[in-house]
């Protein structure tokens, strides 16, 4: 599917304020977005997935060390305003999009974990959650393994029903992404400047109010663990997303 030129006209966020604790043994000595992958930071995948499909705004919450992204990006990646939203301590996911709020001008929102990758197309995503008059709307990759996730459980219609803990099963499971389109209201709501978790805090309470699941069939990596980090470029290489042509430099 060809980009939507709408998107063009909305705001992403990316959760890019990770210290990224599990990686210390690999990635030291800056945050974990910018973890070199394949020759770049991680955060550039990210980006060109989103340039790629049309955004055109992008605000990164940065927290620890955050001034390496800022000096690392700049204002501008190959014609993705960006601009950054710093938090002087760490807010918790949710609190950190709150933070960003007066930076996030349109009503519909996308909001991407900056230590994950889903394949997945968003225009897509966006129109269905716009068909379900969602308020937010979670997009859920399937894993083989489920054991490092909570699996999330939605009815046929899409509504949230519950989401489980991580028990250790290794069983498949549909999981949260990482990824949301959330509506610009839920996000007022929040107060500002207090510590809070989308996970944990805040979309347990959003369930039953207008939160909707949508499964998607692309692959997922989260490089939150060195496991996985040592396997994410042949992921990105395998879905497309590492070839020379979009590597750049940064």
């Amino acid at each position: 599917m060809p980009p939507d030129p709408r998107v063009s006209q909305i705001a992403a966020a990316v959760l890019a304020g990770g210290a990224g604790i599990r990686l210390r043994s690999l990635v030291a000595d800056r945050p974990k977005s910018l973890a070199a992958i394949g020759g770049k930071p991680f955060l550039a995948y990210l980006l060109d997935q989103l340039g790629s499909q049309g955004f055109r705004q992008v605000v990164l919450c940065t927290g620890y060390l955050g001034d390496q992204i800022q000096s690392s990006f700049g204002d501008n990646y190959r014609g993705i305003a960006l601009s950054y939203s710093r938090e002087e301590r760490a807010l918790g996911t949710a609190g950190a999009i709150r933070h960003a709020l007066p930076l996030l001008t349109s009503e519909t929102v996308l909001v991407l974990n900056g230590d994950s990758y889903c394949d997945t197309d968003f225009s897509a995503a966006l129109h269905w959650h716009r068909y379900k008059r969602a308020l937010a709307t979670l997009i859920l990759a399937h894993v083989d393994d489920g054991s490092r996730f909570g699996a999330v459980s939605a009815a046929a219609d899409g509504r949230i029903e519950a989401f489980r803990e991580k028990t250790g099963a290794q069983n498949p499971s549909w999981i949260n992404s990482g990824v949301y389109w959330l509506e610009r209201s839920l996000l007022a709501a929040l107060r500002p400047d207090q510590v809070l978790s989308l996970e944990r805090d805040v979309l347990g309470s959003w369930r039953g109010a207008g939160l909707y699941g949508y499964r998607q069939s692309g692959r997922f990596l989260d490089i939150g663990i060195p496991e996985d980090f040592t396997r994410a470029e042949r992921f990105l290489t395998e879905i497309g997303a590492a070839l020379p042509e979009l590597a750049g430099t940064i």
